[in-house]
């Protein structure tokens, strides 16, 4: 049996974005709906990855044990849903830092695809922003945006790499991919 493996960007799909970031636990507030949706594809078979870029680290907005703990506070709401988060990846870098894992760059979608012994084409990636879409698509995946997050304004700009599914928030992408498409 193929593995299942949906990766999804954090802020503005899971949890709600904040342009000031997300710098404690208690500011991770998850978007309505998301955590159910996440409960749903696990007991469904799928595998949920996070792939996050976080620059707040490298600008001193937040250290990385704090990271560690606003995850510790998504994997247990997750948990509490009924879902499970195999693994968070994510990238402390800054821009100006040019490491190839800070999305648009595929670094890493192509450490996840490493780690789980499947090919790109076989990985779908769940974002709000065009460099989520960006992204996946350079690492020879699937792009699904939601309009949740920065979303909305994404779709706008009229950018989308062909062959890109849209759809209103995670739990519309969890029913589409629950009935099998």
């Amino acid at each position: 049996m193929q593995l299942k493996l949906l990766i999804l960007d954090r802020d503005g799909v899971i949890n709600e974005d904040d342009p000031g970031y997300i710098k404690s636990p208690e500011e991770w507030i998850p978007i309505p709906g998301s955590l159910e949706a996440m409960g749903e594809l696990t007991r469904a078979g799928w595998s949920l990855v996070v792939a996050t870029n976080q620059s707040g680290v490298a600008r001193g907005y937040y250290t990385v044990e704090t990271l560690n703990r606003i995850h510790a506070r998504m994997y247990k709401a997750v948990n509490e849903a009924g879902g499970h988060i195999d693994a968070v990846f994510f990238c402390p870098h800054g821009p100006e830092d040019h490491c190839g894992c800070r999305k648009p760059l595929p670094g890493m979608i192509l450490d996840i695809v490493r780690r789980y012994n499947i090919q790109p084409a076989d990985c779908i990636m769940v974002g709000d922003s065009q460099r989520d879409l960006d992204c996946i698509v350079a690492a020879g995946g699937r792009a699904i945006l939601v309009r949740t997050g920065n979303g909305t304004k994404t779709e706008a700009a009229d950018k989308l790499p062909v062959g890109t599914l849209v759809f209103n928030d995670l739990a519309a992408v969890a029913r589409h991919l629950l009935a099998g498409n």
